[in-house]
């Protein structure tokens, strides 16, 4: 039986039937979704989940959906990976990253979004599934899409990484190139949602995709052993995923999962599209929108749609914000590969600057335990760093000339 019991607006509490709805009609406010955290308590403990599949749907009972999950069994739980060569380079104790870039099938974060709205769809009746994207996001609703025999549309920009675009494609979605930023191409998809009553993920269908973000909050407390980490670093875009990692926190300790004091959430934005960051800086209770000119393209997103909920979330938490400059997002991109061996896109460099940034002010302590988010796959953005690297070196068969080539090398003076 479903705990899910309808649908709130955040900023009024107004409460509406759980249709495709996301914005409130007394205040303008984004809703949310209400569950009897009673009837939780009853179901979802840990002996439980000790038995339930390792997948984003282990926490069925606070995810808002009437039936059985249809996509999506294969997502989520991604690992949470103790960096230690990380943490020493840094100077601190004990770090974590969250590692959605593993995600299946599409290798981003969107893939525990993408699932709960797309099972929210069919319940709903919708046939056409569709979103406005950056990338990840239209690679995980054209899978989703695929996997459900649902009809796609995937609405991007005309500058998206091909890798990203080859990604959405290759699942045969209709997707729509728009001569515009991210900002355009969401006015134009609500425009399109209203006139044909398609499904878009991350439009009328928000107030269930954005509960999928909290998968990702649950996990890292459960991989913790049913702790809370002192400090949390999430990359900022729509504004999804921080405030829904918060809310997954309070969360767990409502329904007794979890105890003690809750983490401090902090933001990070690439400093070509620094919204929140302006608005973390200025003491300005909404976001004020900005014209994006950033290489983390993923996270390029002038006029965040949970803008608020994110100032929100992060000031309530006693958190704070640090913006990344693009040659410091390819630093740290460099960084995590050359210590941990995992290659992220932009948005994850831009966490991983961040995080650096708040450590070297202080808001952050070294001897503090941290999570560092990271969202999406390196590979699918490969070409930001071709001119970052060493070129490969060029040999002949010979044991000789190998020879003589790490004879040169040898003697070549350490760099300091």
């Amino acid at each position: 039986m479903s705990v899910f019991i309808g649908l709130r607006c955040a900023m009024c509490k107004t409460e509406f039937p759980s249709e495709a709805l996301y914005v409130c009609d007394q205040c303008l406010g984004p809703l949310e979704a209400c569950y009897d955290y009673d009837a939780v308590r009853a179901t979802l403990t840990r002996d439980a989940l000790a038995d339930r599949p390792r997948n984003l749907w282990r926490y069925r009972e606070l995810l808002p959906v009437m039936g059985e999950p249809r996509t999506g069994l294969d997502s989520g739980f991604t690992p949470l990976v103790r960096a230690h060569r990380l943490a020493s380079e840094l100077g601190v104790e004990e770090l974590y990253i969250k590692d959605d870039s593993v995600n299946h099938p599409t290798l981003s974060y969107k893939d525990r979004v993408v699932p709960v709205a797309a099972t929210r769809a069919v319940e709903l009746g919708f046939k056409t599934f569709c979103c406005a994207s950056t990338g990840n996001l239209g690679n995980s609703v054209a899978a989703h899409a695929a996997r459900l025999g649902l009809t796609c549309y995937v609405f991007i920009p005309q500058s998206l990484e091909p890798g990203k675009i080859i990604g959405a494609t290759v699942s045969g979605p209709h997707v729509v190139g728009i001569d515009g930023n991210y900002d355009d191409v969401n006015r134009l998809c609500t425009q399109v949602g209203d006139r044909y009553g398609w499904g878009f993920a991350n439009i009328n269908l928000r107030s269930y995709y954005a509960e999928g973000a909290k998968t990702c909050g649950f996990e890292i407390v459960e991989q913790l052993g049913w702790r809370y980490p002192r400090h949390v670093v999430v990359p900022v875009a729509g504004g999804t995923l921080l405030p829904r990692i918060g809310r997954a926190f309070r969360e767990l300790r409502e329904v007794g999962l979890a105890s003690g004091e809750l983490p401090r959430i902090h933001a990070a934005q690439a400093a070509g599209c620094a919204p929140v960051i302006n608005a973390l800086e200025s003491g300005a209770e909404h976001p004020e929108p900005v014209r994006p000119d950033t290489i983390a393209k993923s996270i390029a997103i002038g006029n965040p749609a949970d803008g608020y909920q994110v100032l929100e979330t992060v000031r309530g938490s006693g958190g704070g914000g640090e913006r990344a400059t693009d040659a410091e997002i390819l630093d740290a991109i460099g960084l995590l590969a050359r210590t941990e061996g995992i290659f992220t896109e932009p948005a994850g460099g831009t966490t991983l600057a961040a995080t650096i940034k708040l450590l070297q002010s202080g808001t952050i302590g070294k001897g503090e335990s941290i999570v560092v988010c990271i969202t999406g796959n390196g590979y699918k953005t490969s070409s930001v760093m071709a001119n970052q690297l060493e070129e490969p070196t060029k040999l002949g068969r010979s044991l000789r000339e190998f020879e003589a080539f790490l004879a040169e090398r040898s003697s070549r003076p350490v760099s300091p």
